[in-house]
């Protein structure tokens, strides 16, 4: 694939057409779960070889990449928690070269790894197989990916072994920059939403004659619900009652229900759902008060809806919700969730000026067209500083469906 030429760029040789392969952990339900769909599928309708490589096991959304004609391959990696120490090391190996030959015989231009746990094995894969392009996609924040020591070891060689490094937002880009000196090879590309989350939906039926708070994330304790449910409570103290609606699950649900029971608030524990359009143009507002983000997807959801929204200032967040796209309160802080979702739902004309402002945000930033034509973009500009080649690279256009 790859010839040397003197005083140039090497040359890529080989096939013309765009091969990416995206690699994660899981196909289960997660914001960077649904960006691999997004981008494979979008890249597949360009005419792009796009494939999805999985660690572990699958999940929902390996039928919506089968439907979109997206090839999954299982690695059959297994974790610790599932067969211990000994068959994890053994069936890792075994995994691991068996990537490292599945990429020198696929011969993809792109290997584009996302997580922990992907970038940590593939990058160090792709080198070895001679992969033209291996990008880390990083769409965590380092307080919770941790800081111990082999993590940090891991971290740090995976950063420095990889072409390039894409975070979903500045302040991960930021974090990269201050903790392994890497500035110079990242670039930041927000993540996007598909056409549908533009369209109007029909709203879910839920009887209440509350204004309906929705939050949608995983229930866990990094997310911040308690905070939320204390700050319904207090609301309630002050003579505005809500309906509080939690969609998703997680290992916090049942302190939260015991929470929610001892307060005396009205809130409604959905689980996991694929209808979260319909439950967006049901509520009044979203409130999203997480501890830490890289960048919030459902907040994107909400703004695409025009669904006024509060969260709180972390992570990436400001870079969605700032100059006045939506309100933002310090994390932890009851007092302060609670005035802003009051303030929303008692004023109007600012609600609607917030929700009319992030939508024309998201309409002009978030969209899945121009998500793909960034990445292609970023692609094709290290391509060309990294080799002489004639690869066809589909900007701007799609080729089919």
């Amino acid at each position: 694939m790859i010839s040397k030429l003197k005083g140039r760029s090497r040359r890529l040789t080989g096939a013309h057409e765009l091969r990416v392969f995206y690699m994660i952990g899981t196909m289960g339900i997660g914001g960077a779960e649904s960006q691999v769909v997004l981008r494979a599928k979008e890249l597949r309708a360009r005419g792009v070889d796009s494939r999805v490589l999985l660690l572990f096991d699958g999940g929902p959304f390996e039928a919506v990449l089968q439907d979109a004609g997206v090839p999954v391959v299982h690695l059959r990696f297994r974790t610790i928690s599932t067969v211990g120490w000994w068959q994890a090391l053994f069936c890792g190996i075994a995994a691991f070269c068996r990537l490292v030959r599945l990429l020198r015989q696929a011969r993809p231009h792109v290997l584009h790894a996302h997580l922990f746990h992907s970038y940590a094995i593939g990058v160090p894969a792709g080198r070895l197989a001679g992969v033209p392009l291996v990008v880390a996609g990083r769409h965590t924040p380092l307080m919770i990916i941790g800081w111990g020591r082999l993590t940090s070891l891991v971290d740090k060689a995976a950063n420095h072994l990889a072409d390039h490094i894409i975070p979903v937002s500045q302040s991960i880009a930021d974090e990269l920059a201050s903790r392994f000196h890497v500035r110079h090879k990242i670039s930041v590309i927000r993540n996007g939403l598909p056409p549908v989350a533009f369209l109007p939906q029909s709203p879910a039926s839920l009887e209440t004659k509350s204004p309906v708070v929705v939050c949608v994330s995983r229930l866990h304790s990094l997310k911040g619900h308690c905070y939320l449910l204390d700050a319904t409570a207090l609301l309630e103290r002050r003579g505005l009652r809500c309906t509080v609606v939690l969609i998703g699950d997680g290992p916090e649900r049942g302190n939260l229900e015991k929470q929610a029971e001892r307060l005396g608030i009205d809130v409604r524990f959905l689980g996991f759902r694929t209808d979260v359009g319909a439950w967006l143009a049901r509520a009044d507002i979203m409130a999203h008060p997480t501890l830490a983000e890289a960048l919030g997807n459902c907040i994107m959801e909400a703004m695409a809806a025009g669904l006024p929204t509060v969260s709180t200032n972390v992570g990436g967040v400001p870079e969605l919700l700032g100059e006045n796209r939506g309100l933002l309160v310090p994390p932890a802080d009851v007092t302060a969730l609670a005035d802003a979702i009051q303030r929303l739902l008692t004023d109007h004309v600012l609600a609607k000026q917030l929700s009319a402002s992030a939508r024309a945000w998201a309409v002009d930033n978030l969209t899945s067209e121009k998500l793909v034509n960034r990445y292609l973009s970023t692609y094709s500009r290290l391509m060309h500083q990294k080799f002489t080649t004639d690869l066809n690279i589909p900007i701007g256009h799609r080729t089919q469906g």
